[in-house]
């Protein structure tokens, strides 16, 4: 299963009310000349409609009086916005934004001077809340303001969601950068988390009877095992499996995130049994069904990255397949661990610089990898698993499995980002009171399973009465809880690579 980071780029978005942004122009080149006083034209417009559009904060003492600007005026935004074709226009456009329109620093310093005069005296409580209250209203960015308001136009949420998209990708082409912009997503990813809380989502099953644009947009979505054709996706959602999605209250059938399940009679070790193979009759038998496998979930809007919809899904999910099988006690992913083969290589160039040689490996396999490749190990295995050629060699297969194995291992247990799991999909579990119960060799055959993972998956089982204690555990205490064979893989890299 993927977890819910920046690799989900489907741009689908719900139908927005905004003028199509118009392609460049053909024709012969502009001069550096005209191009630049059109430039500086643009800019002058940014500027003015940012000056329109923004609202001004009010005073303290008048902010529950004074009116909401004109809805022309965030209607002029969004139109503007809408118009502009080029992803660095946009992110000119919400740079200013950021830059011009944020806290007045000046007010947020001289209302903490208030606070702090107030706590060093006797006052009364009221006195010290209402100069605190004072200090959060002072915090509060202009922007803001016109984010709030944009959203109560019709389709104005959908915008918004559609806005931030643009700003994360502009972030990650380097369009946009530095302090003022990682506080404008903050904000705004704060405000879609109200927007999309649980109480406004509504679960929906999909069904080969659900409306034929549903079954589209989820075919389209989906973002770690590609949907092939519409026999495909007639499979992944008729007998033994279950494909469930979040949609919002204001946009009923409108897929935000989508969950594929497996009913089988375990924990599946390998993806081509569940999306290639068909299911073995046309009506379910319920003996026959003893384990739900999480297979895929996917984030149709990219805007919404970070909005801890997978969480809740997962655990809505879970509960719904327990009251239509009340039998049910197996719960667990089969998840892609991408990054691995990346982190893999890195580790082989770092090792063949300082140190010649491979200390990944032990004697023996440093042995017998080199006599099946015939050259040096390290560089070998980075040209070899940079590629999916290596798996045509079942000698090599079966040379690599034991090392893999408790690389692999290491990487989901051992390697941390700020003392959580570094790889995200194991985050995302973990968080969720997941445990790695399993690694499995070979599970995912397709070129993408190959170069991304090597080929490796890995079971996260969800236990439900313990998950919330192991979500806590984690989250807190930044512990991971793992299988016996997750854990003997650990000590077996811990023994054997000298890292």
């Amino acid at each position: 299963m993927r977890g819910l980071g920046p690799a989900l780029t489907a741009r689908r978005l719900f139908p927005l009310r905004l003028p199509p942004r118009p392609p460049r122009p053909g024709g012969p080149r502009v001069s550096s000349g005209a191009a630049a006083a059109a430039a500086g034209a643009l800019e002058r417009a940014m500027d003015e409609l940012l000056r329109r559009a923004v609202p001004a904060t009010p005073a303290y003492e008048l902010r529950e009086k004074t009116p909401a600007p004109a809805e022309g005026q965030c209607a002029d935004f969004v139109s503007f916005y809408g118009g502009l074709a080029e992803a660095a226009e946009r992110a000119d456009l919400l740079s200013r934004l950021a830059r011009g329109f944020g806290v007045d620093h000046g007010q947020v310093a001289e209302q903490s001077a208030g606070v702090l005069q107030l706590r060093e005296q006797p006052r009364e409580a009221a006195v010290l809340l209402q100069a605190e209250d004072r200090l959060r209203y002072a915090l509060v960015p202009r922007y803001r303001g016109l984010f709030h308001h944009i959203s109560k136009l019709d389709g104005g949420v959908r915008f918004l969601v559609r806005l931030r998209a643009d700003l994360l990708e502009a972030q990650a082409l380097k369009l946009l950068e530095g302090p003022h912009v990682r506080e404008m997503n903050g904000v705004l990813k704060a405000m879609l988390s109200e927007w999309f809380s649980s109480g406004f989502l509504s679960l929906e099953r999909v069904t080969w009877h659900s409306p034929c644009e549903v079954l589209q947009k989820i075919s389209e979505s989906e973002a770690v095992h590609p949907v092939k054709n519409w026999m495909d996706m007639k499979r992944r959602v008729g007998p033994y499996r279950r494909c469930y999605f979040f949609s919002h209250c204001t946009t009923p059938e409108e897929p935000l995130i989508v969950l594929h399940v497996a009913l089988t009679g375990d924990i599946s070790n390998n993806i081509q049994a569940i999306v290639k193979e068909c299911p073995p009759s046309e009506t379910e038998d319920r003996s026959k069904i003893s384990a739900a496998i999480f297979y895929s979930i996917s984030l149709t809007q990219p805007g919404l990255q970070g909005v801890e919809l997978g969480t809740v899904l997962v655990k809505r999910v879970l509960k719904e397949l327990q009251k239509e099988f009340p039998h049910l006690g197996t719960f667990s992913s089969l998840s892609p661990i991408p990054g691995f083969t990346k982190w893999l290589l890195g580790l082989l160039s770092s090792q063949g610089k300082e140190h010649g040689r491979s200390e990944l490996f032990t004697d023996a396999e440093c042995k017998e990898i080199s006599e099946i490749t015939g050259g040096p190990i390290n560089e070998t295995l980075k040209v070899l698993l940079s590629s999916s050629e290596w798996i045509k060699s079942e000698k090599l297969v079966r040379a690599l499995q034991a090392p893999l194995m408790r690389l692999c291992a290491w990487y989901l247990f051992g390697e941390k980002h700020r003392g959580f799991a570094l790889n995200p999909v194991a985050n995302f579990h973990l968080q969720n009171g997941a445990v790695i119960w399993r690694i499995n060799w070979m599970a995912d055959m397709s070129l993408k399973g190959i170069t991304g993972s090597c080929g490796l998956m890995v079971n996260y089982r969800y236990y439900p009465a313990e998950t919330a204690t192991n979500s806590t555990s984690y989250l807190c205490s930044k512990n991971i809880k793992a299988s016996e064979q997750v854990l003997s893989l650990v000590a077996q890299f811990q023994k054997n690579s000298k890292l």
